[in-house]
């Protein structure tokens, strides 16, 4: 007898990564052979490697999660059924680094390794995680000849007006950051973008190995780094000058408590544009500190990863995932093209002329192999439901390492 076990109802090994949220799932018989009925009670349960990852199960959509889950499987080739979830609190730190065990008498029949993949505070990462995040983002710069190129064309003086200065400052930058964050993974499938909490101090980030030293007029790399070819706009290196000491966090800054205590409407909240988030691209010099340079400083993502983050816990503290609840989100039919709910988002919309960039570089947001939301042209609604609270489909394959789903 042997059983699949599919995750994100795939048998694609790149499927194989799930977060908080439950993930659909199946399970199969593939050779019923010595079996003598037509169903067999087939018992999941999951091993993990020292300070790796765990996950949970549950029967349906709903109901609470179990370590173990035994469902009655038939012989006949048709599927069961289930769902999987990363254990909050226990992300993995490698890939592959928990294996779900099929048991059909206690005899393992099937298994299949898989990683609880979520964005992480980069202050925490481990070297090996470090490294994979910096390798990846070398190859998709490549020395200025990479896919990168298009992330830094979308965030331009010519995209300012739909990307800042109105409601969809927040929906706009989940979707460039979850595009971003897709081609990485293409690159290296296990790599999660982490997140910069500039309110707390980060002294592992601002490293020979991780993001550079500031040193005479330049960042400085280690020699094992890949990131010392980086090059955007036909220039060798990274212009970042900081303005306080890197082994602490930086000054003024809005602390997290504050900025979730801004509000309960999105109005309020969205008010977090200026501090934290301008306060934190100023306390630099260099492109970072300027709309129209500073997605040319890899730093930029794991900033604005932060501000998302912040947005998360702000929709998990108030219950604002749905579109349809007004305090969610700053709807107002004045609102310029691309700042309304059912507005397409630029650049993923191809739209190009008029209120909108005269340019549309990149194409559509990069598909998953785990989910299918948001689609190649989201919308500014499509950005709030992340986790699939309101639709189970609108789920987007990402969460935080401290940001829960229940």
């Amino acid at each position: 007898m042997t059983v699949e076990v599919q995750i994100n109802n795939s048998t694609d090994a790149k499927a194989r990564f799930v977060s908080w949220v439950p993930a659909p799932c199946r399970v199969r018989i593939t050779n019923p052979a010595g079996v003598p009925g037509p169903v067999v009670p087939v018992k999941l349960s999951t091993r993990s490697v020292a300070g790796g990852g765990a996950v949970v199960f549950r029967k349906g959509a709903t109901g609470a999660f179990t370590k173990t889950l035994t469902l009655p499987v038939p012989t006949n080739g048709a599927s069961v059924p289930f769902f999987v979830a990363g254990r909050f609190g226990r992300p993995s730190t490698k890939p592959g680094d928990v294996t779900i065990e099929a048991r059909a008498k206690k005899v393992i029949v099937g298994s299949i390794k898989l990683m609880v993949r979520v964005r992480k505070n980069a202050n925490t990462l481990t070297p090996d995680e470090r490294d994979r995040l910096v390798s990846a983002f070398a190859q998709l710069n490549n020395q200025g000849a990479g896919r990168f190129t298009d992330f830094r064309d979308m965030h331009t003086s010519a995209s300012s007006a739909q990307a800042h200065g109105l409601p969809a400052f927040l929906p706009w930058h989940r979707a460039y950051l979850l595009d971003l964050e897709r081609e990485l993974q293409a690159i290296d499938p296990s790599v999660a973008l982490p997140y910069w909490r500039f309110d707390q101090a980060a002294p592992n980030l601002f490293t020979l190995d991780f993001l550079g030293v500031f040193n005479q007029g330049t960042v400085q790399f280690g020699a094992t780094n890949p990131l010392q070819f980086w090059k955007t706009d036909g220039v060798q290196g990274i212009d970042r000058e900081p303005l306080f000491d890197t082994v602490l966090a930086p000054p003024g800054l809005r602390s997290e408590a504050d900025t979730l205590a801004l509000g309960a409407a999105y109005p309020d909240f969205i008010v977090m544009e200026g501090n934290p988030h301008g306060s934190a691209h100023t306390r630099f010099d260099g492109s970072i500190a300027s709309i129209p340079t500073a997605a040319r400083d890899p730093l930029f993502f794991l900033l604005h990863c932060n501000v998302d983050r912040l947005w998360a816990k702000w929709q998990r503290q108030f219950g604002r995932f749905d579109p349809a609840l007004g305090a969610s989100y700053d709807e107002d039919p004045g609102n310029p093209p691309g700042h309304r709910l059912a507005d397409t988002m630029w650049p993923w919309n191809g739209v190009t002329g008029g209120s909108r960039p005269p340019t549309a570089p990149g194409g559509a947001l990069a598909s998953s192999p785990c989910v299918s939301a948001p689609g190649p042209q989201p919308r500014v609604r499509d950005a709030l439901d992340y986790q699939g609270v309101v639709t189970s489909a609108a789920r987007a394959g990402f969460d935080y390492d401290d940001v829960r789903f229940v």
